[in-house]
């Protein structure tokens, strides 16, 4: 299954570094749970980073009842918000050619204002299990007044496009001759060891979800 491109999601530069495929989207929104959203406010592009969580095909975002953003990106027709990964720096032997490994994806979607308790419980789930899997059953779940305190704004992903970097610089044949190094240097995401909040009972051991996270790469 993949996403139907049109003039506003298709790859142009780098055509060959584009993905359309669902699952290739998906795995990028899935890995990561910060996302930059675009909006125009008084004629201004402002563009802000969100957490974010991806339940089936539906983006969620959350902030405030006053958050600015929110707001406005409901009253338009389509909105988009782009993930990234950072997967290394490209060294070439130009200055030229240097680049960076990356991974990311560029959804596109209507924006919709979630009014219902139960998807908004839904959202608050799903937006805490993207961040740390797990930590949904070991958390007091929100009441009433903090859901009705919540903007929840849903959007349907209707196009969307991935674009992925790998493998090592690519020079000018004629600069391969250069006495100069040239390659990449990986980068990846690690956690380090959990710091328990300084009024926590000495007594309560580290959940779960949080030592997953604690043993990711390492």
């Amino acid at each position: 299954m993949s996403f139907t491109p049109s003039n506003t999601s298709k790859v142009k530069r780098g055509a060959q570094r584009a993905h359309y495929d669902k699952a290739t989207v998906y795995s990028i929104l899935d890995a990561h749970f910060m996302c930059h959203v675009a909006y125009v406010h008084n004629q201004v592009a402002i563009t802000l980073p969100m957490a974010y969580a991806r339940k089936g095909n539906t983006l969620y975002l959350h902030g405030a009842t006053a958050n600015r953003m929110l707001k406005g990106i409901c009253n338009q027709p389509i909105v988009s918000a782009t993930v990234t990964h950072l997967d290394g720096l490209v060294l070439a032997r130009s200055a030229f050619h240097h680049s960076v490994n990356y991974r990311s994806a560029v959804i596109f979607g209507k924006p919709r204002a979630v009014i219902a308790p139960q998807e908004k419980t839904e959202a608050f789930e799903a937006l805490i299990e993207q961040m740390a899997k797990g930590r949904w059953q070991e958390v007091r779940k929100p009441n009433a007044n903090e859901l009705k305190i919540t903007n929840v704004v849903a959007i349907d992903i209707t196009e969307a496009s991935a674009k992925i970097r790998q493998g090592p610089p690519v020079d000018d044949e004629s600069d391969y001759d250069l006495p100069l190094w040239a390659g990449t240097l990986p980068l990846k995401h690690l956690y380090e060891t959990a710091q328990p909040d300084p009024k926590l009972a000495p007594e309560i051991e580290t959940p779960p979800s949080v030592k997953a996270l604690e043993a990711d790469d390492k």
